[in-house]
């Protein structure tokens, strides 16, 4: 038996904890959010990519083979955080009023510490658009300092921060 496809999966519904991406049946489906009042969202995610101290003087410097490693970085988290629909299979599409990379060398970590905050006016939450945004920014650091450093790790992703919506304010260090 196949779920009704215009069923639908009732966006502040779900039992407590219910996954909201199911339906009946345990088909994916986009939620639906048609009802759900727009509201001013935001939301920050982190990262950490760890390097070898060699690297991050590189970095520092201005002086990787590649360029400007963080401009670089900074400018493939805005792109991807606006891409994220097309990447992740349930996201909606949002309008992006704002999407900010902030990256900063940790020398005493040999790092570079990775945040992404991104902000809407809608009806579902940024959480996915900042986690995207921080991971491609340190993917792009992998990518442009490799040939230098192939045991960089990227580490830590988490949202730390989000407000708006139903669920309100969430924060975690």
């Amino acid at each position: 038996m196949t779920a009704d496809p215009t069923a639908d999966p009732a966006p502040g519904n779900a039992a407590p904890g219910a996954l909201t991406h199911f339906d009946a049946a345990g088909q994916a489906v986009m939620v639906d959010v048609t009802t759900k009042p727009e509201t001013t969202r935001t939301a920050t995610a982190r990262a950490r990519i760890t390097m070898q101290p060699a690297t991050l003087a590189l970095i520092r410097a201005g002086t990787a083979a590649k360029g400007d490693v963080l401009g670089t970085a900074r400018l493939a988290g805005i792109m991807a955080a606006k891409r994220t629909a097309e990447l992740i299979p349930l996201c909606h599409p949002l309008p992006l009023t704002q999407v900010t990379i902030d990256l900063t060398p940790n020398p005493a970590a040999g790092a570079v510490e990775i945040a992404a905050t991104v902000r809407t006016a809608g009806r579902t939450g940024v959480e996915m658009e900042a986690l995207t945004a921080a991971s491609i920014a340190a993917l792009t650091i992998y990518d442009m300092c490799k040939a230098v450093d192939r045991g960089m790790r990227i580490e830590d992703l988490r949202v730390t921060h989000k407000a708006g919506g139903k669920t309100g304010e969430f924060n975690q260090p």
